[in-house]
């Protein structure tokens, strides 16, 4: 929140630290995005191979042992 002013160009001299701010208050966004949507998206992704691998070995080791 300390950034906002500075992204929304307030204050004497803005003109000069507006890009600066922009590129904070963005990086905060999208690491935000990362962190909450991104990140927990890829470990389901990885349980889901994970088990599946798992489901994988298991049927052919049973063929294997039958055989």
């Amino acid at each position: 929140m300390g950034t906002l002013p500075i992204a929304m160009g307030l204050g004497a001299g803005s003109e000069a630290r507006k890009p600066l701010g922009l590129a904070v208050v963005g990086g905060l966004l999208v690491s935000q995005l990362l962190t909450l949507y991104i990140t927990p998206v890829i470990y389901l992704y990885l349980e889901r191979a994970r088990t599946w691998n798992e489901r994988r070995r298991g049927r052919s080791a049973a063929v294997t042992a039958g055989a």
